[in-house]
Formats: structure tokens, C-alpha cells, sequence
């Protein structure tokens, strides 16, 4: 099993960039509360702040969080 699909802290973080990134509203935060919430919230305002920067496309591909 990948080390990606049992950290769901990480994973939450990830999706909640990749929404930030995107454009789209902290409103569809498919979690309801706990930690994975906030990691996800987390996640979504870096991505916001590095949308607002111009931290798209190509070149934002180095500010994306791989976990190893």
C-alpha cells in the first residue's frame, strides 16, 4: 500500500492546495470537523495565497507539497 493513501493528514492538505490553486471556495471542504479539516484549510489558503502570487501553471509545480 502507498504511503500516500495512508497518510490522510497529508492527503487532505494536498486536496485542499490543489482547491486553493484552483480558484475554488473553502465552502467545499468535503470534511466536517477534526483534524483533517483543518489540514485541509490549511492547505487551501497556501494554495489561495500562492494563486494570488502567481504561483500557477508550471510555475507553481515546485510549490506543490510531495509527500516521500
Amino acid at each position: 500500500m502507498k504511503r500516500q493513501k495512508r497518510d490522510k493528514d497529508s492527503r487532505a492538505f494536498t486536496r485542499g492546495y490543489q482547491a486553493g490553486v484552483s480558484g475554488k471556495p473553502k465552502d467545499g471542504c468535503p470534511f466536517e470537523t477534526g483534524t483533517h479539516k483543518q489540514n485541509w484549510l490549511v492547505g487551501w489558503r497556501e494554495g489561495r495565497c500562492d494563486q494570488w502570487d502567481g504561483y500557477t501553471g508550471v510555475s507553481g509545480i515546485h510549490r506543490m507539497h510531495i509527500s516521500s
